[in-house]
């Protein structure tokens, strides 16, 4: 496949990434509205509730929920950002992805959280992305990708404070979503990609800095 070709695709994925995340957080929102006007009953009916097994399918429905405004509007900005640069390599590889860490958060929380609360919000799927995109890099060994693992967990090194114990947060959400974006960071990984070395005996000679500005060339940047 030419290296044109190539650029058009990665160009076309990263549009429909776009539309996909600005979708979600539209659905979110449109979700926030119908729970505030209930009194945030959603939550509390469609929320996880540990270790109640007729509660289960809130792992797919937390998600969607939220507490407050406040909640809310403190997610959707990352979620937007570590859920782009997820999907960017490709929609479909980034809906299985979102699948194994809504379940490995929900569940996570599911069975550790205190059984007399219920949990809600989409920062389970943030801490998953974030996990997923700083990894990610190493795994496809796409050069572009670990230096954007890098630069994200630079910038945002004070997500990794979310991963610990707090009172009145559902720190275990985060930690198992988390933990699910680095196991979808392998098993998601891309089989086809070429390695940092391979790269480099297709770039320009001088070693790995002419193959990144060839990645990022080929991103359309």
């Amino acid at each position: 496949m030419s290296d044109g070709r190539t650029a058009e695709i990665m160009v076309a994925e990263a549009r429909k990434a776009f539309w996909v995340m600005v979708g979600f957080l539209a659905l979110i929102w449109a979700v926030q509205v119908a729970n505030w006007a209930s009194g945030y009953s959603l939550s509390y009916s469609f929320g996880i509730r540990p270790w109640d097994v007729e509660r289960l399918p809130g792992i797919v429905s937390a998600p969607l929920l939220h507490w407050s405004w406040a909640h809310i509007e403190g997610n959707s900005g990352p979620l937007f950002i570590f859920g782009f640069l997820a999907a960017y390599r490709g929609v479909r590889r980034f809906l299985g992805v979102t699948g194994l860490i809504a379940v490995a958060s929900g569940l996570g929380s599911w069975f550790t959280a205190d059984a007399a609360t219920v949990g809600a919000g989409a920062s389970g799927l943030v801490f998953g992305y974030f996990g997923y995109v700083l990894v990610r890099g190493a795994f496809d060994r796409h050069l572009i990708d670990i230096v954007i693992g890098l630069v994200m967990g630079l910038c945002f090194a004070y997500q990794f404070t979310g991963l610990l114990p707090a009172e009145g947060i559902g720190w275990q959400a985060h930690v198992f979503g988390f933990a699910g974006g680095i196991l979808g960071g392998y098993l998601f990984r891309d089989r086809g990609a070429r390695s940092v070395d391979k790269a480099q005996g297709d770039a320009p000679p001088g070693g790995s800095r002419p193959a990144l500005l060839k990645e990022i060339e080929d991103l359309g940047l």
